[in-house]
């Protein structure tokens, strides 16, 4: 059993220095933290998670999971007032591989996935992963995302988006759809022709418009 008095004093004594944590609680409403300080796993109090934030005209909130591997920065040189300002991946949790590319994502590139199962805690395992889950990935070739079995993709020749065996495909050439039918509740006009209520002449006489 870890001795806290001494694990106290050998933090408190030692130079400030940035070192590594485990998340073990989180607020996510302060974007705040509590971390098991490593290697004494002493227990910090509330500290900001500002590794992914930004409070500015754009804000930005992505609060840390508890087990997440952390880097912790004291402030102004005092080891008892620390910030989160990184996470790192580890022999645990390691980087996702992108539904787009089928591997991690590439220098110059940006890869968001949810559903990925939260880091392991003590004894436990990590959490259960969401195949279903959207992510978000940045290329150098185009932006792809997704949900299930929903894909989106934009390029420099156009935008595909799928879902299950149906696709719609816009380029320069125009749109087209396959895998599916097209259903409107309004008309439907090409080159000035409504759909609903164009008429075709028959002889000198005219039908009427379209039905069914």
């Amino acid at each position: 059993m870890t001795d806290q008095i001494l694990a106290a004093g050998a933090l408190a004594n030692r130079v400030a220095h940035t070192i590594h944590g485990i998340v073990s609680a989180v607020d996510p409403v302060n974007h705040a933290v509590k971390v098991l300080i490593q290697p004494e796993n002493v227990e910090s109090g509330w500290i900001s998670d500002a590794a992914w934030a930004q409070s500015g005209d754009i804000r930005i909130s992505c609060p840390s999971c508890v087990g997440t591997h952390v880097v912790l920065q004291p402030i102004e040189g005092d080891g008892e007032h620390l910030a989160v300002v990184g996470i790192v991946y580890d022999a645990v949790v390691l980087p996702p591989a992108s539904p787009a590319t089928g591997r991690v994502a590439q220098p110059g590139e940006i890869l968001i996935m949810a559903g990925c199962g939260a880091p392991p805690i003590g004894a436990n395992g990590p959490g259960t992963a969401s195949a279903s889950a959207p992510w978000w990935h940045l290329t150098r070739s185009g932006v792809f995302s997704g949900a299930g079995n929903a894909r989106s993709a934009l390029t420099t020749t156009g935008m595909t988006w799928s879902v299950g065996e149906i696709s719609m495909t816009l380029t320069s050439a125009g749109l087209s759809i396959s895998g599916g039918g097209i259903t409107s509740s309004g008309d439907v006009v090409g080159q000035s022709h409504s759909l609903s209520t164009h008429v075709h002449a028959l002889g000198q006489a005219e039908t009427g418009t379209a039905i069914g």
